[in-house]
């Protein structure tokens, strides 16, 4: 099969919106300078447009013409490498996705432990943050729930009762080997997302997990600033 079909057939079973790389489209080595001159021609026939240097989508249509990418989509391409998951989008843009904010930053943050990762494409600006884990599939969602713990009391606008009911929803959606795996990832962390983990799984399941307890220090204080009936295990966790 030519190059051009081939490319023109991947695309074809993309779902409109879709923005892709060149790594998307299952080429050898030795196909990429003719792919450049086939995605060139699908440009210039519509079927596909340019966000940015080899970043491309498929447009959707509606009644109103053609739709641009969510800015999630669009920033979608830059989190894999070679089809592998390397990073995921941290910060504000992910606690407002969440719905445990309102606010929505001018710039986004992606974090990633294997590359630093910066984006300028019209009105999408990224910059990178320094994962403290590998980022794979299978584990970004459980980093996103650590990211929560590391800024909750940093996260604009955040009502804090409202923060930890959707932190329990979050653990007790787990199942057990999740849970093991998110306080594994934990104890990479900085000790104040131990000890905030440490209190809710200790509310969530009536015991301390010994290992966040014993990679603690039990004379340092962590400030949250929390109502006593808030988290009723945090003093258990030195945490305020």
């Amino acid at each position: 099969m030519k190059i051009a079909e081939k490319i023109k057939k991947k695309i074809k079973r993309m779902p409109e919106g879709t923005t892709f790389k060149y790594q998307q489209l299952d080429l050898s080595k030795t196909e990429y300078s003719g792919a450049a001159k086939a995605i060139e021609r699908l440009i210039n026939e519509g079927v596909i447009k340019r966000i940015t240097k080899g970043v491309f989508y498929k447009p959707k249509k509606s009644v109103f013409g053609e739709l641009r990418p969510t800015e999630t989509e669009i920033i979608k391409p830059y989190l894999y490498e070679q089809g592998k998951r390397i990073a995921y989008i941290t910060g504000t843009v992910l606690y407002n996705n969440m719905g445990v904010t309102t606010q929505v930053p001018k710039i986004v943050k992606i974090a990633s432990r294997s590359k630093r990762i910066y984006i300028d494409s019209g009105s999408i600006k990224a910059k990178p943050v320094k994962s403290y884990i590998d980022v794979t599939e299978g584990n970004y969602s459980l980093l996103e729930i650590l990211d929560v713990l590391k800024d909750f009391t940093k996260i604009p606008d955040l009502d804090k009762e409202s923060g930890i009911r959707f932190l329990k929803d979050k653990l007790n959606g787990l199942s057990e080997k999740e849970t093991n795996m998110l306080v594994k990832y934990a104890l990479k962390y900085p000790p104040r997302v131990r000890a905030f983990l440490g209190a809710l799984l200790n509310e969530i399941t009536g015991q301390e997990n010994r290992n966040l307890k014993q990679s603690l220090n039990p004379l340092t204080t962590y400030r949250f600033n929390l109502n006593e009936d808030t988290l009723k295990t945090a003093p258990n966790w030195n945490i305020k």
